[in-house]
């Protein structure tokens, strides 16, 4: 009966109010449910993410031993698995906690914190995105990354076929079957396009195209070098592939099931210069898509709108980054429904 009684509350904010009811629907869900989120998160992340899921309403724990995974993962509300200091004694711990959460039903979050680094760290995502990760949220340089690898692994040579929308025709002129197509940087992003469009259409032409490990291992740390709509067709991809929402941060959101595309544009630029930001509204998508795991997409989006109107409240105190991030999280537990309901920009793009 609570669990109805939740779900027309939020039914109502929503007719009344479009996106800002929905994302207060949730922010309403996550304090009175308090969330159990278990966290696997980098050591610089860890006191940042811990307050801000306090202040949301929800209840975090740090728990990273492999020891207490079976025990408590299959009990927690929702994972969030973030690689900022992978270590080899850490990955096993985040392997077996996903497949724990996928196996108990429960949603999880991939955090691909500077995916492209290392041999290692690109390998240990790729691992990660095969257990099934409900959300993966990064910054557009991650996600574009993360694409091309999972492109790469697919399959490192496709040969007989590459796919095409009729839009795209001309685009790729050796396409005669045998030849080989060396992909470069522009290209990849076209046979991305083009990839998606042809395996919902069922579209293919013969051809022989060859990838390059470079393609993917450009060095990337955890600042992107790419804007966020310049990452939105690596994230439809990444989204049809991997079965995931994928979630693009930047001075606009993106986020996607592949198809679907919604924009979530709250936020300031100043919470660039505050570590752990990004890590930690991962741990705040978790929550949210707790509350709601059937809808991943909308929790997802209205989890960044949050997040970024928080922001937006506590640098009208703020005097810097220190104090941002202080006012940030007190904003965040004083949002109200006035604020949300008027401050929340999310909309539909596609």
């Amino acid at each position: 009966m609570a669990g109805e009684a939740e779900a027309s509350a939020v039914e109502i904010a929503s007719s009344a109010a479009g996106w800002g009811g929905r994302a207060w629907g949730f922010l309403e869900r996550v304090r009175s449910r308090a969330p159990l989120v278990q966290c696997i998160t980098n050591f610089v992340s860890m006191d940042l993410m811990a307050n801000a899921l306090l202040a949301a309403g929800a209840s975090p724990a740090m728990v990273h031993s492999l020891r207490e995974i079976e025990d408590l993962t299959p009990r927690v509300d929702a994972l969030c698995v973030n690689i900022g200091t992978l270590s080899d004694g850490w990955l096993p711990s985040m392997q077996a906690a996903a497949a724990a959460a996928s196996r108990a039903g429960r949603p999880w979050v991939l955090d691909p914190v500077a995916v492209s680094a290392s041999d290692f760290r690109m390998e240990a995502c790729l691992g990660l995105v095969a257990l099934g990760p409900t959300v993966i949220r990064g910054n557009p340089s991650e996600i574009i990354a993360l694409c091309r690898a999972c492109r790469n692994r697919d399959s490192k040579v496709m040969k007989g076929t590459v796919h095409y929308s009729r839009e795209m025709e001309g685009v790729i002129t050796c396409i005669n079957s045998g030849a080989e197509l060396l992909m470069n940087s522009p290209l990849v992003e076209v046979v991305a396009n083009i990839a998606i469009a042809c395996e919902i259409a069922g579209r293919t032409r013969n051809c022989s195209c060859v990838s390059q490990d470079a393609l993917y291992h450009s060095l990337e740390g955890v600042d992107s070098s790419h804007e966020s709509l310049d990452a939105l067709e690596s994230a439809k991809s990444l989204a049809f592939r991997s079965g995931s929402i994928v979630a693009v941060s930047g001075a606009t959101d993106y986020i996607t099931d592949g198809k679907k595309v919604i924009a979530a544009k709250n936020g300031v630029a100043m919470l660039q210069k505050i570590t752990a930001t990004g890590c930690t509204v991962t741990a705040l998508i978790a929550a949210f898509v707790a509350v709601e795991p059937s809808n991943p997409l909308e929790a997802t989006a209205c989890a960044l709108s949050v997040f970024g109107l928080a922001a937006e409240l506590g640098f009208e105190m703020a005097r810097g980054p220190a104090s941002l991030r202080v006012h940030m999280i007190d904003s965040l537990h004083g949002l109200d429904a006035n604020a949300v309901l008027s401050g929340a920009q999310i909309s539909v793009v596609s």
